[in-house]
């Protein structure tokens, strides 16, 4: 099984590279990896590429224009760039656990999606990450135990390590806790449903709209906790325009049996503003 790893990103290159710093100690050569920007800047692409982790796998940089927050198409764009089995979404602010990609691989199964987990790291804590005085992947129980009382996590549940966990799938579709910066998936099932929605613009419920078709399709959920978490690095909060929209274009959604996107990955895969890099 091929598995490429989509990391969405938006001119954050400190952040980004940390994502890939976890990545790249995983990834061998069954995997490939897609920078799936959503219109960075020259300088911001620039600054990651110079000092990118050495892969044992192929990379590449899916880039086009900035238009706003369209993270739907970028995500899109990144599955069309690459022809691999399974697919793993994840956000440019979110660092893997060190055993992120062989959790997402033993979950990986035949009629189900999955679902990852994340571990919310507090303002200090994330600035002493990007400033390399601290790291979450070499940290030890007590430095856990340590952030936790600090309020610098918010869990310490991801300690345990349980890929094998019962009570992980879902009958029912239900919203709450999806993570498309953690989300994997067969790449076959995604062209099923012709991907993320790109008529959802702005920030907000592309990522619910997607689940809600797959369960359309006759798939179901799977939860990743106890295996995928990933540590999201804190940021101020985007801008939330055209969210009311979105939320309710998905509550009329939910009252269909949609299964395909109205405009998805199937479609405008030749665009001529896209551009695709590969960077080993």
């Amino acid at each position: 099984m091929k598995t490429a790893f989509v990391v969405l990103t938006y001119n954050r290159p400190d952040t980004l590279l940390k994502v890939l710093e976890g990545l790249a100690a995983q990834c061998g050569a069954q995997h490939e990896l897609i920078i799936a920007d959503d219109g960075s800047k020259a300088e911001a692409a620039q600054a990651w590429q110079q000092a990118l982790p050495r892969f044992n796998c192929p990379v590449k940089h899916v880039w086009h224009p900035d238009v706003g927050f369209t993270a739907a198409r970028a995500r899109n764009l990144g599955v069309a760039a690459t022809q691999a089995d399974y697919v793993v979404f994840m956000d440019g602010d979110c660092i893997p656990n060190p055993r992120f990609v062989a959790a997402h691989q033993a979950l990986a199964t035949p009629g189900y999606f999955v679902n990852g987990s994340r571990v919310l790291l507090s303002e200090s804590l994330t600035n002493q990450i990007l400033a390399h005085t601290q790291s979450v992947q070499q940290a030890r129980l007590w430095d856990w135990v340590r952030w936790r009382l600090k309020g610098d996590v918010n869990k310490l549940l991801h300690l345990l390590y349980w890929p094998s966990a019962p009570w992980r799938t879902e009958q029912h579709f239900r919203w709450k806790k999806i993570r498309s910066c953690n989300f994997g998936l067969w790449r076959e099932d995604f062209e099923r449903v012709n991907g993320f929605d790109e008529s959802f613009q702005g920030w907000g419920h592309e990522d619910a709209d997607l689940v809600l078709r797959l369960h359309n399709a006759g798939l179901r959920r799977k939860n990743g906790f106890l295996a995928t978490e990933v540590y999201h690095l804190w940021h101020k909060e985007n801008s939330r325009h055209n969210e009311e929209a979105n939320r309710r274009e998905l509550e009329l959604r939910m009252n269909t049996q949609q299964v395909r996107a109205q405009l998805g990955v199937m479609d405008k895969q030749n665009a001529q503003d896209v551009r695709v890099t590969p960077l080993n």
